[in-house]
Formats: C-alpha cells, sequence, structure tokens
C-alpha cells in the first residue's frame, strides 16, 4: 500500500510543536499539521509490508499490539497518497467512529506495531488520521442526516464518553431512538474535562456532539442515575475533593427502575470512576486532590472563565502522584497555571531508553517516553520532573490541617520466591521530605461506582468491574447492557470505542433478532 518505496524515499514527519516555553502560556492545542502535499509523502511511506501489524490489535504479553479497532490503516494510506481523500474517509469511519478523538489522544498503538520500525521510523498513522478526518469534516463529507427508517425501539446510553458515544453513533444508524444521558453540565465525559484543552480543545468534542444531535440522538445533561443524594454522594465524601458535576444545583436523578419501565435497553457506559487512593498518615491534608477533579475543575475554568471553584497552581509546589498520562496531564496543566516547581513520583523502576531484548518487536515498546509536560518541565524547570521507585509515606500538614510537605521514601523491587512475582519494599533510611502546596493524586481507577451497580442490581467482578460471560456485553440484569471502562477497566479511548460499537451490535441483536452493525 501506498508507495511501495516511499519508506525509502522520505523521513518521516510530524505535525510542528511549538516550542514548550511559548505554548505553556495557554491552553490551547499546540501542533501545526503539515501540508497537505507533506502528508501524501507520510501516507507514501506505508509500505507492502504483507502483514499489516499496525490493523491487527493483537494481545502479546498482556499488552495491547497494533490498533484495537483494527483500522484499515494500509488501505486509507494508499487513498491518502493517490490524494483521494473522500475514499480514504469511507475506509476510515468503516472501523472508527471518532477519529478526531483518536488521532489527538491515542498512544498510537498502530505506530508502535509498525513494519517499518524494523529498521527505521514508523508511518506517522496518527497525523495521517488526522488529516483524513479534518479534510471530511471540512468538506460535509460527516454524515449528519437521521435515518430513514425507524425500528420504534428507545435505547438510553448512561455516561457520554468514547464508549458511550459510539454507542449511540451505531444505534441511531440503525433507526433506533437514543437518548444519552450524562451527569455533567457538557456531553463527552472524561474526553470533555478528563483531557486537558491542550490535548483536546473541546470544540472538537462540539463539532461531533452537533453532528450527533442532527442524526436524532438526544442529550440530557445534569442528570445522574441514582436514587437520591445520598447514594451519589458515595462517589466522593470530602467536599474538598468533590468532583465538578456533585456540585451541579441542576443536577437530577432519575431512577434505574425507571428507565427500564421507558426504554427498550439500557447500556451502561459510566466509566471506571473510583480513583485509588494514597494511605499514608496525613492523607486528611488540605490541598490534596485527586487528578481527575482537578483536571475537571481546570477545564471549567478554561471554558468559562467565571467558573471560579476550580485548584490554582500559581506560585505553589506541586507534587504529582503517578507516572502515566494523566500524572503528565497534571504536570502540563500546573506548569500553565504558573507552579512555582513540579515533581512527579513514579514507583516503578524508570523504563531504558530503547527496547530490550526480552521487549521485540512487535510488542509494545517498554521504554521511556517523555511527553509533553516532562517536555514543558524541562525547559521551564532545568530537569525532567519524573522520580522513579519512590512514594509518599507521609502528608505533613501545619497546625490549621494545610498541607506543606511530603514525606517520600525510596522502593526496592524484588522477586517474590513464593509467587515469582516482583514485590516493592521500603529501603530503610532513605525517607526525605519535599516542600509541597498541592498534590495531585494520578494513581489510576478502580471498577464501578457502588451506587450505580446497587441500582442496577448488577453482579460485579472481584476487580469490581460490571460481570458479563466472556466476550459478551449483556449484563445480570434484564435489558441491561455494559460498554467501556465499566465493563473492561480502566483502558484507552481506542479500546472504548472499540467496546461501544460491539456493545451497539449485542443491543440491536437483541432488540431485532439480528445485526448488520459491523
Amino acid at each position: 500500500m501506498g508507495k511501495p518505496t516511499g519508506f525509502l524515499e522520505y523521513e518521516r514527519k510530524t505535525s510542528a510543536e511549538l516550542a514548550p516555553k511559548d505554548r505553556i502560556k495557554n491552553f490551547n492545542e499546540f501542533h501545526t499539521p503539515l501540508s497537505r502535499d507533506e502528508q501524501r509523502k507520510q501516507a507514501a511511506r506505508c509500505m507492502d509490508c504483507g502483514v499489516p501489524f499496525c490493523q491487527a490489535g493483537m494481545n502479546i504479553c498482556g499488552m495491547t499490539s497494533g490498533c484495537p479497532l483494527n483500522n484499515l490503516i494500509p488501505e486509507w494510506n494508499d487513498m491518502l497518497y493517490n490524494d483521494n481523500l473522500e475514499q480514504a474517509f469511507a475506509r476510515l469511519s468503516k472501523t472508527n467512529c471518532f477519529p478526531e478523538f483518536t488521532s489527538r489522544v491515542c498512544p498510537a498503538l498502530c505506530e508502535k506495531a509498525c513494519t517499518c520500525n524494523l529498521n527505521g521510523d514508523p508511518v506517522s498513522v496518527r497525523e495521517n488520521e488526522r488529516a483524513i478526518i479534518e479534510y471530511a469534516f471540512a468538506n460535509d463529507l460527516v454524515n449528519d442526516k437521521q435515518p430513514k427508517v425507524h425500528s420504534g425501539k428507545k435505547v438510553a446510553v448512561i455516561g457520554s464518553g468514547p464508549s458511550g458515544l459510539a454507542v449511540a453513533d451505531q444505534l441511531i444508524g440503525r433507526g433506533h431512538d437514543v437518548t444519552v444521558y450524562e451527569r455533567s453540565d457538557r456531553p463527552g465525559g472524561l474526553l470533555m474535562y478528563g483531557i486537558p484543552n491542550m490535548k483536546l480543545e473541546k470544540q472538537i468534542i462540539d463539532r461531533r456532539i452537533d453532528v450527533m444531535k442532527k442524526r436524532g440522538i438526544k442529550f440530557v445533561l445534569n442528570t445522574e442515575v441514582a436514587t437520591g443524594k445520598a447514594s451519589a454522594k458515595a462517589v466522593c465524601p470530602k467536599d474538598d475533593q468533590m468532583t465538578g458535576y456533585l456540585k451541579n444545583k441542576n443536577l437530577k436523578y432519575v431512577k434505574a427502575e425507571d428507565l427500564l419501565k421507558e426504554y427498550d435497553a439500557v447500556v451502561l457506559a459510566c466509566g471506571a470512576a473510583n480513583p485509588r487512593d494514597i494511605k499514608a498518615e496525613g492523607r486528611d491534608a488540605k490541598g490534596i486532590y485527586f487528578a481527575v477533579d482537578y483536571l475537571t475543575r481546570v477545564t471549567k475554568h478554561v471554558l468559562n472563565p467565571e467558573f471560579t471553584d476550580f485548584v490554582d497552581a500559581k506560585g505553589k509546589n506541586v507534587l504529582v502522584i503517578g507516572g502515566g498520562d494523566t500524572g503528565n496531564d497534571c504536570v502540563g496543566s500546573s506548569i500553565r497555571q504558573g507552579a512555582k516547581s513540579v515533581v512527579q513520583l513514579e514507583m516503578m523502576p524508570q523504563p531504558p531508553k530503547e527496547r530490550t531484548e526480552s521487549n521485540p518487536w512487535p510488542e509494545w515498546p517498554k521504554v521511556l517516553k517523555t511527553d509533553y509536560g516532562q517536555q514543558e518541565a524541562i525547559a521551564v524547570f532545568g530537569k525532567d520532573p519524573r522520580i522513579y521507585e519512590t512514594t509518599v509515606k507521609e502528608f505533613i500538614k501545619d497546625d490549621k490541617g494545610v498541607l506543606k510537605q511530603v514525606k517520600c521514601v525510596k522502593l526496592a523491587w524484588e522477586k517474590d520466591e513464593k509467587t515469582g512475582r516482583m514485590k516493592m519494599s521500603e529501603i530503610a533510611g532513605s525517607e526525605y521530605v519535599l516542600d509541597v502546596d498541592l498534590v495531585f493524586i494520578a494513581a489510576g481507577f478502580l471498577g464501578t461506582q457502588d451506587y450505580i451497580a446497587k441500582d442496577f442490581e448488577l453482579k460485579l467482578t472481584e476487580r469490581t468491574n460490571v460481570a458479563t460471560k466472556p466476550g459478551q456485553y449483556k449484563t445480570s440484569a434484564d435489558r441491561v447492557f455494559v460498554a467501556g471502562d465499566m465493563h473492561r477497566g480502566q483502558s484507552l479511548v481506542v479500546w472504548a470505542i472499540r467496546e461501544g460499537r460491539e456493545v451497539a451490535k449485542a443491543v440491536d441483536q437483541d432488540l431485532m433478532g439480528y445485526s448488520n452493525l459491523g
């Protein structure tokens, strides 16, 4: 596909980035797309490899290699190279409902599995995907028409994150009446408030929502599925750490039993919203927040300057606990707010800079990645903010209960002789103290929120995900389905979209006796 010799003739290029010290002046996206001619050259680099691992989406050694959506990457690269963008969009949209999201926030599993990685640089798949979908929107190719035939069936989708939106997108195409319920004031779930604006500008989400509304999908905002405020407060009981939607005075409640009376099927796509906490002395100190709560409030303020209930890191010493994407987003956001210093703790050892022999292609590369937030910290503070093999042992507060320091301790990783697994232990005498004003906990999420499971009388797994039969999406409750993080646990946007598409097919099959959804 593409040009058979393109990978030999053209070097990999990606969109230009604003310099770190320039882009931290605001929360805008900071990439300048390639020209159309240059983008065609990048598509030409897609070699005729014969075995496109990029679209395989295989599980190798516990990690995904290639695209979970099985995007037809070589096909639309070839069409982009030949300047047939209309057909390229047709093939892209065959497998992906929202390329404008994945081309911005997906970690590019496809590129890591690209055959060109064997002896050079991978094809810039994500850039090519973005070029195709932006061309489609610019040239009115995105379908915004209502279905000509209606099934008479009604489906409620609870949650408007990527999995919920994918469910709605697929089911409206089959002529079902679809209503999406969202507890926040804007649709999009974590796409809207969990991912900072500089990674995904919110007009991109609004643009897609407008298309979905034109197709006939209804959105009911500021609505929580719960029996009442008492059950909803179980999400986050501490007032200073409650997410923005729980403070929404306009929040309404709808009961599970009422939804099941009104709709023929209910799809739960509420995410894995229970944040992992840090159990250490002094945890009740003022100034400690869960990462997504912090990011949510910041984004709310960016979108609406009149929203003042946000956490401002200006002039503060910031500690981020967690080395993943969310932790990096906290680093980048706090720097944009004018933080005095930023430190990021990671319990795991520092990854190698290059693949080891035990981590061969096409496995996911377990190598050091320096993302945009760390790049900005290096530019502003002169050093990488990450400290590895370290955790917090104590939060130290002043006489008013306000956080002022944290006591850290170094960790050692050793193999447990009985289980063969790696375990960590504190290194005696390695404690040290950092001056800290704000802490953002970005340690991941665990499972389904209790009050939702109780309302629908759902069975849960040991990991507190909603239980289904292997490879299926129907829950233990009649006419209730589940998709996304609520089903599989915390995962990637691309997996959420895949599950949304698959659960839509399952619902369609259940309602109609058959399904032609792919």
